[in-house]
């Protein structure tokens, strides 16, 4: 986006923090940066803002913008059908524009007096692999009969150091059963974003140990190209599924976070992949189910059935299909903000 010239008054990334204890020892920064854009707004008098996904920070945002007179457009919407609908209120309030990025958000939000619009996901059109498979495994130094299971442990630093155990000792267990089955070499890769910088956290030494290759950058290589994926519940699942990689999900947060937090959600799935399903169609080990044990073992269920991938390969095509709008969604976006403000857009 700096390349395309916005400028940033605050940096998105310092923002990136999740869970409800998590984010208590950075409250004053980011109370700090949100006072600084706050004046930023106060002293520019945008003639639009566009919030974009971080409720918690955007919602309280959108209440001084409003107050301002500037109009709001938030894009992804707050997953206020899902928890702490009381948010709900404030969006009706404030907001010009909801645009998601589900299908089943528009009704949600509409019903509840909220201006919506369903774009489409914008990954639908875009996630692809960079590098055709034999590339791919010349790249990285893998043989063509390999099994490859990718390790998605999410994106965010604290998100990969509390998944990291929980992945190398389910690596450890289908290792150990692979062994005894000797149905072909078994490879492990850790998908990373790129500039993750790997080499230089803790859980560096442990992977290497337990045989497992590091890759960033390439997330939907290894997800084109694994038979399976091990994914922390989140965006990463939408991309397996665009891309039709059958996968387990999971995800831990700090235990007081959960039992907090739990309470307040009201969705039957916390995975979106089955959320926009409708029914479960990916395993979820949430919390206390989320052990090395468990992910091994319904890991070796996808494994050694190929009814079973072939099932949730079809079912992930049907999720794809839902996702998939006719024109851009990025286009439609763009259409609206530019009708909020009296021009008219070409493409």
């Amino acid at each position: 986006m700096q390349a395309a010239g916005v400028e940033a008054a605050v940096d998105a990334r310092s923002l990136a923090v999740v869970g409800i204890v998590e984010v208590l020892g950075h409250i004053p920064r980011i109370y700090g940066e949100f006072r600084k854009l706050v004046r930023a707004a106060k002293t520019r008098r945008p003639d639009l803002a566009i919030l974009t996904d971080s409720p918690d920070f955007h919602l309280r945002l959108a209440k001084k913008l409003h107050a301002l007179g500037v109009p709001v457009v938030y894009l992804i919407a707050p997953q206020a059908w899902a928890w702490r609908q009381g948010r709900v209120k404030v969006m009706r309030r404030t907001l010009t524009r909801l645009l998601c990025i589900f299908p089943f958000e528009e009704q949600f939000f509409q019903k509840q007096g909220v201006p919506t619009t369903f774009i489409g996901h914008p990954l639908a059109r875009i996630v692809k692999p960079s590098l055709t498979r034999a590339e791919f495994l010349e790249k990285y130094a893998l043989a063509p009969d390999d099994r490859m299971v990718v390790l998605l442990p999410g994106s965010r630093h604290g998100e990969v150091a509390r998944h990291m155990p929980y992945l190398i000792d389910a690596v450890k267990r289908i290792q150990s059963v692979a062994r005894m089955q000797a149905e072909g070499k078994m490879r492990f890769i850790l998908a990373l974003p790129g500039g993750f910088e790997a080499k230089h956290t803790t859980f560096w030494e442990p992977a290497r140990a337990a045989s497992i290759q590091v890759i960033e950058g390439f997330t939907w290589d290894c997800l084109a190209y694994a038979e399976i994926a091990l994914a922390a519940s989140g965006t990463v699942t939408i991309e397996a599924a665009l891309l039709g990689t059958p996968m387990v999900t999971f995800y831990r947060v700090n235990a007081l976070s959960w039992r907090l937090g739990r309470r307040l959600v009201k969705a039957p799935f916390l995975s979106m992949v089955n959320l926009v399903a409708g029914r479960r169609v990916a395993v979820e080990l949430i919390q206390s189910e989320m052990t090395g044990e468990r992910i091994a073992a319904e890991a070796l269920r996808l494994l050694n059935d190929d009814g079973a991938r072939r099932k949730m390969t079809a079912d992930l095509e049907e999720v794809k299909q839902k996702l998939w709008s006719e024109r851009d969604p990025m286009e439609v976006a763009a259409e609206c903000v530019e009708h909020l403000l009296g021009t008219p857009v070409r493409f």
